[in-house]
């Protein structure tokens, strides 16, 4: 069988002492938060920017593409409906 009876590791046993971390290491810690923070501050602004110039991008390509069509509907007169078209009709009797 295995036994313990040799095997010493640092604190292992009755009095094991919680260690609370050193100045270094919390100020590490600190450091790496702001880090990511601030990065992931940048990254948010450069989704948000691609996001808008996309949209102006969109935009104004269905704005250009519609500019014959808005120039028409100016052109038609207020209210009642114009239908151009040409009828051909027989009056002939049979």
């Amino acid at each position: 069988m295995f036994t313990n009876d040799g095997l010493r590791l640092p604190g292992n046993g009755a009095n094991l002492r919680r260690r609370t971390p050193g100045l270094l290491s919390r100020l590490l810690t600190a450091g790496v938060a702001i880090v990511l923070l601030v990065g992931t501050l940048a990254l948010s602004l450069f989704v948000i920017a691609a996001g808008a110039l996309a949209a102006a991008v969109a935009g104004s390509y269905l704005w250009w593409k519609t500019r014959e069509l808005r120039r028409r509907l100016r052109e038609q007169p207020r209210g009642g409906r114009i239908i151009e078209g040409e009828v051909i009709r027989d009056d002939s009797p049979r």
